[in-house]
């Protein structure tokens, strides 16, 4: 689904939830709330549908979910319309909505472990112990205080379930958002979407002391649009960056810092709270606080050496250390990613031999070094300039029509014939250069791809010095 049409679609959800809210506990509210969440329960399974085999299972559980929370909203509604003695406080509906939460936490920590295989140990660390800290709260302000006022063993046990369910939400979540992996829109679309699910479950439980229940009660509908938010990062073209292994490397946020030291402090402080304020208590919270900012700050540093080394490694692995072009590696991951019209153009220098056994390896770096410059000041911000290895590159050039991948060539093919200054003497190179350009609509595999164009740039050797030959052209 086009961008433009996600966008259409959250603001006819928004439109959808609002006319829920305002007509909130109405016969025409509870059709309009019914219809909508149905509806947007169909497009969680027709994006599923849309999404590739080996990635549908979170989406499935997410769908899943999505269908048992308007279950218990049936059930209730049910109640609510048929039964003489109303919607009881505790009862089969609270079933279906409880049961929503740990699939969509499976969902969340499938996704994770697929965007960062391998990759997830310290985001599972720092999410456990935020998520202990947020157990910690929910447990001293919204269980503790509903326990011990003698009512039934179901009125006891389930509405304290909820926190719980919320805490093991949030601790999925986090396992994404704190885990390495691209952020683009499908990811903060689904961060999004919890986000407002958490905090609705927390409004439900805060709100009452603030507002009127009749009130609160109205933030109910404004679950459906994070489930609308949910579809649309499945639907969204760049929703793979959620169920598959990103390069981004994780780097360490000062808000994560920030957030682990109110996760250490959490304890102390609600401790203080508890026994109230003593001088003691406080000066013992205070070095708390003063040794946690000084560990943490120790933790910082050496995190900080670790990202540098991990990403001068990252860089090492898919660059070249010489010209500092992408590698190998990286063109075959552009190659398996491509799905539109491209063109590739494949270089390898002319004379490049005679200057090394000439005037020595030296020159030749300057050599290679003066061409990856030359080849990166000839291609646009969006193509992507390769050294494969020896003397041969690669521009690969996504939607690049032929005739202007031939005008690519010949500007290429001036521009490295400048001689190049080394101790006093000029060196003179040139290039050949092959050049296969298809549409998205040629079945052409992406070894065949630059095959062709390896091909034709052997018979521009053929053919002469300085020469670009056309894949497919051949005589």
């Amino acid at each position: 689904m086009a961008t433009r049409t996600i966008w259409l679609f959250l603001g006819i959800a928004a439109a959808a939830v609002a006319g829920s809210v305002v007509t909130y506990d109405t016969t025409l509210g509870n059709v309009l709330y019914v219809v909508t969440y149905l509806a947007l329960c169909v497009l969680a399974w027709v994006a599923v549908a849309r999404t590739p085999r080996g990635e549908r299972w979170p989406w499935i559980l997410v769908a899943t979910a999505q269908m048992l929370w308007l279950t218990g909203d049936g059930i209730e509604l049910g109640y609510y319309y048929w039964s003489a003695d109303g919607v009881p406080p505790v009862g089969l509906a609270d079933g279906f909505w409880l049961a929503g939460y740990p699939l969509l936490a499976v969902a969340l920590t499938m996704m994770a472990r697929r965007r960062a295989p391998g990759r997830m140990r310290s985001a599972v660390l720092d999410g456990l112990t935020l998520a202990v800290a947020a157990g910690l709260a929910s447990w001293q302000f919204l269980i503790l205080p509903n326990l011990g006022y003698g009512l039934s063993l179901a009125e006891t046990i389930v509405p304290p379930l909820y926190p719980i369910a919320d805490v093991v939400l949030l601790a999925a979540v986090l396992f994404i958002a704190l885990s390495p992996g691209d952020r683009g829109a499908p990811t903060r679309l689904l961060l999004g979407a919890v986000v407002l699910y958490l905090a609705i479950d927390v409004s439900y439980n805060v709100l009452p002391y603030l507002l009127d229940y009749t009130v609160v009660a109205k933030i109910g509908p404004l679950i459906m649009f994070g489930n609308a938010l949910m579809i649309a990062a499945c639907l969204h073209p760049q929703r793979a960056e959620l169920t598959r292994a990103g390069e981004q490397v994780n780097v360490l946020h000062p808000a994560r810092v920030l957030f682990l030291g109110l996760a250490f402090l959490s304890a102390p402080t609600l401790t203080l709270l508890e026994d109230g304020v003593q001088r003691n208590a406080v000066v013992a919270l205070a070095a708390v606080a003063l040794s946690t900012g000084f560990v943490l700050t120790r933790f910082t540093f050496a995190v900080r050496e670790q990202e540098k080394a991990q990403a001068q490694l990252a860089f090492q692995a898919r660059h070249d250390p010489l010209t500092g072009l992408a590698n190998r590696a990286v063109l075959t991951g552009e190659l398996e990613k491509r799905d539109g019209p491209v063109a590739v153009l494949y270089l390898d220098l002319d004379g490049f031999k005679q200057v090394n056994d000439t005037f020595g390896h030296q020159a030749g770096d300057l050599v290679l070094s003066v061409v990856a410059q030359r080849l990166g000041g000839a291609v646009r911000a969006t193509d992507l300039v390769v050294r494969l290895g020896g003397d041969e590159f690669v521009l690969f050039c996504p939607d690049l029509p032929e005739a202007e991948a031939v005008r690519l060539a010949e500007r290429v093919l001036a521009d490295v014939a400048q001689p190049i200054r080394y101790q006093g003497s000029l060196l003179d190179i040139g290039a050949s250069i092959g050049i296969a350009a298809y549409g998205p609509d040629l079945p052409v595999g992406d070894g065949d791809l630059l095959r062709s164009a390896d091909m034709a740039m052997y018979e521009a050797k053929k053919q002469g010095r300085g020469r670009w030959v056309m894949a497919g052209r051949l005589p």
